[in-house]
């Protein structure tokens, strides 16, 4: 997460007596800004029939209420001063039990997206979705089992710190990664402003992990930016799919149309996604109403949902495009250039994006915890799922450490020259 994580549906259950709130960066919304939170959440908020919460056919529950008992009848908490009677320390972790049980449900079918969330973890989870959080401004996800850097937002902490996307994190402040989840990650990650978190980061080229501190602070990203520049090439660059991103592209592409040029570059690197409703409203604008833009996979649980252009389309053959991406191009981010090249309106320049192919939703499970469950594929406008390994670039532009210490954007040139290439 930017001190964030992976965007999350958020499904609000009916006639449940316990209501909880949440949006996770971005989806209609799209848990998991792209696989990763990011310290702000896509919120909302289908409507789905009561929860089934009796005990399913066929299952043999036995075991657990042996291990309970067992338990119940033998255990002696080695933190707990002697004089504590067994009796009372025992009945005090009941609860903990039941939330250790429902964690070790989830994490039973081994994704990484999937897992549960006890009293303290949600209610820290639902407050990164209020869009004001103190932390380092780096979306991070869970990856072929690491804890890994989608993208450094601009101008953030993280970026200050030389963290980069692709990142592993191997520790924070010295403890373990292994095993943890993202919503705990963000929560280790985030804290008040001027305080320092260290991160342990491997990365490709390095002999040894690093140890690279982070001083954290307000994250306050600018969503959309703009250039003219003298070649008659005009940028638009998207940080993230936010609720207001639309308005906000919007606004961009009056500017582009004003200045005349007919070459624009839309610069979707470190975009680690955001709203599912931001991507298909933005992506609107290229293509004709009906075109499919994405289709939400439920593999026969539920009806699959097809997201189509609402057509605004106002571009015609003239213009000439090309969609900038890399590692940290993520979820919503990758849905978006995935059609756009679908369709032939863009050409993808950089390198592999992320790789965030599918959907979770978070559901409610009393009024102080919940669960975040993947629950569906992201199929591009051909029917295939995003690849694990990203989607590959029609024209691979990469950028060495030394180009980057010499601030020269090559892979932005090699977009300006791919171009200038068009007929």
């Amino acid at each position: 997460m930017s001190d964030t994580s992976t965007p999350v549906r958020i499904k609000k259950i009916k006639t449940y007596s316990y209501h909880t709130t949440i949006a996770s960066i971005g989806i209609a919304l799209i848990i998991g800004f792209g696989g990763g939170m990011f310290a702000t959440s896509h919120a909302v908020g289908q409507t789905i029939s009561i929860m089934n919460s009796s005990q399913p056919d066929n299952v043999d529950f036995v075991p657990v209420w042996k291990v309970w008992n067992i338990i119940n009848d033998n255990f002696v908490p080695a933190a707990v001063a002697s004089s504590t009677p067994i009796a009372t320390t025992t009945a005090g972790l009941n609860q903990q039990k039941v939330w250790g049980m429902a964690a070790g449900l989830a994490a039973s079918l081994n994704d990484p997206y999937t897992f549960f969330m006890p009293p303290q973890e949600n209610k820290d989870f639902s407050s990164q979705l209020s869009g004001s959080f103190e932390g380092i401004g780096a979306q991070i996800d869970i990856k072929d089992s690491n804890l890994v850097v989608v993208s450094p937002l601009k101008g953030t902490p993280s970026e200050k710190a030389g963290i980069k996307a692709a990142d592993i994190i191997l520790k924070i402040n010295g403890d373990s990664t292994v095993g943890m989840d993202t919503d705990t990650a963000v929560n280790k990650i985030r804290g008040p402003k001027g305080t320092i978190v260290t991160l342990t980061i491997m990365r490709e080229g390095f002999a040894a992990p690093k140890d690279i501190p982070v001083t954290r602070d307000t994250i306050n990203v600018p969503i959309v930016t703009t250039t003219k520049r003298d070649d008659g090439v005009f940028v638009i660059a998207v940080s993230s799919f936010t609720s207001n991103a639309p308005d906000l592209f919007r606004d961009a592409l009056k500017d582009f149309a004003a200045s005349g040029d007919t070459k624009l570059v839309l610069d979707m690197r470190g975009n680690p996604g955001g709203y599912l409703d931001a991507a298909v409203s933005m992506a609107s604008w290229f293509l004709p109403q009906g075109d499919i833009v994405v289709t939400e996979d439920y593999a026969g649980h539920r009806d699959n949902i097809v997201h189509r252009s609402l057509g605004y389309n106002i571009f015609n053959s003239n213009l000439k495009m090309v969609i900038l991406v890399d590692k940290g191009s993520a979820s919503a981010s990758e849905i978006f250039a995935d059609a756009l090249r679908y369709y032939k309106m863009g050409t993808l320049v950089g390198t592999n994006t992320f790789g965030k192919g599918v959907v979770q939703e978070l559901f409610p499970v009393t009024e102080d915890t919940s669960v975040k469950v993947t629950v569906a594929r992201w199929l591009g406008p051909d029917g295939i799922q995003i690849p694990h390994d990203g989607l590959i670039p029609d024209v691979v532009s990469t950028t060495s450490e030394t180009l980057i210490k010499a601030k020269k954007d090559v892979q932005m040139e090699k977009a300006v020259q791919v171009l200038n290439a068009m007929k």
